[in-house]
């Protein structure tokens, strides 16, 4: 069965949209951070420190997908955003500190809403036009996240 699971999350990423991509990837960050302070409360250092840096990764990926040459002053704010949010993670991991890890996870909820409406937005233009829509607006992160 897992097999399958797995086939089907490689398809999905493998024939995904740009846009879906993003979402794809901020649910996997935010994922991480859940389970992070889950190993946290449990004391469990190794599975802390292996989905901070997991997070750390996607960010690296952020970081690295924007276009720096055309994208001016809005591309650099938002790499110096993520470059914060990488090295609060950092932090986070040396120090083993649960309310850098929620101050990240909300901010990447956040993010992640945001960049949901700006693509509905343009899949309201593009139905307007007969187009196809970039992504469906679904939540893949799990809600369920212990609160402190």
């Amino acid at each position: 069965m897992n097999s399958y699971v797995n086939q089907y999350k490689k398809n999905e990423i493998e024939t995904a949209s740009p846009e879906k991509i993003l979402i794809l990837l901020y649910d996997g960050a935010i994922r991480f951070l859940i389970k992070a302070k889950s190993a946290m409360a449990e004391n469990d250092i190794q599975e802390t420190h292996n989905n901070l840096v997991a997070c750390q990764n996607i960010i690296l990926e952020f970081m690295n997908a924007i276009d720096m040459e055309n994208g001016g002053d809005l591309a650099q704010k938002l790499y110096n955003l993520y470059d914060y949010f990488y090295n609060t993670l950092v932090q986070a991991n040396m120090k083993k500190d649960v309310k850098k890890v929620n101050e990240i996870l909300e901010h990447l909820k956040s993010l992640r809403e945001t960049w949901l409406k700006a693509i509905n937005i343009a899949n309201a233009e593009k139905a307007k036009n007969g187009e196809n829509s970039l992504i469906d607006d679904e939540d893949h992160y799990e809600e369920n996240e212990e609160e402190e």
